[in-house]
């Protein structure tokens, strides 16, 4: 399926391009549409986004600098593996990092915060997380929306460090959390409830509440993605099956 992109693209020069090509190939992987593991053949992938060959190679080293591509001995890149390991550790720094912001923003944060908070929040609550033209995928506008939603709960906080450190871990969650859209299908998990209870105690100034439900939120996150196949061995001698070469 190629991918139709605005024209604006098209006039862009190689290195514009590249830069253009890193976002789109970055939220197909966070959406689900690059499986973890999967191979990223570069012929396919020019057509799909209709860029040559220059570009997109130097997209796709960007995105292996970035954590979400790794380069195959000289012949290829595949999309980052998942693992259970990586996915606790980065929710356990993440879920730190984040409760301190968040907490740091709730004492500083002034009304023009609490206006782009509830801005935020209400455009995620507004758009569905699953993507419905292809099921088992993330919207990318949710996802767009989600991170801004996030990005605004701690806008308000007053170390510069937090903040750089909780995008960085936010950007490598975020490849996880397309695990956990079956269990939205299913109705298991109420997302939007959960964004709700952050919002409502952020905007009493519950600091405590506030970063409890982050944190919850979070860790819900990963007990749902932990509990999908692409996190555990599928095979006898414990190694994960390479999946199919990302053609889409």
């Amino acid at each position: 399926m190629k991918f139709k992109v605005p024209i604006e693209y098209e006039r862009a020069s190689e290195r514009t391009q590249a830069s253009i090509v890193t976002d789109f190939i970055r939220r197909d992987i966070i959406a689900g549409i690059f499986p973890p593991g999967s191979k990223l053949l570069l012929r396919a992938l020019s057509e799909r986004y209709d860029v040559g060959m220059i570009p997109m190679r130097e997209a796709l080293s960007r995105l292996a600098i970035a954590g979400f591509v790794t380069l195959i001995d000289q012949r290829g890149f595949r999309v980052a593996r998942a693992s259970k390991e990586e996915l606790l550790d980065i929710m356990h720094v993440m879920t730190n990092i984040e409760a301190q912001a968040l907490e740091d923003a709730i004492e500083h944060g002034d009304l023009a915060w609490e206006g782009k908070v509830v801005s935020a929040y209400h455009q995620v609550s507004k758009l569905p997380m699953v993507n419905e033209k292809i099921p088992g995928t993330m919207n990318p506008q949710w996802e767009i929306a989600h991170d801004a939603f996030h990005t605004a709960l701690l806008s308000a906080c007053t170390s510069p460090w937090l903040l750089r450190l909780a995008a960085i871990l936010r950007g490598q969650s975020a490849r996880y959390r397309f695990l956990s859209v079956n269990a939205m299908e299913a109705g298991v998990r109420d997302i939007a409830g959960e964004h709700a209870l952050i919002l409502a105690a952020t905007l009493k100034r519950d600091a405590r509440a506030a970063s409890n439900a982050l944190v919850e939120h979070l860790q819900t996150t990963a007990r749902l993605a932990i509990g999908q196949s692409m996190l555990k061995p599928t095979s006898k001698n414990g190694k994960r099956r390479a999946p199919p070469a990302a053609t889409v």
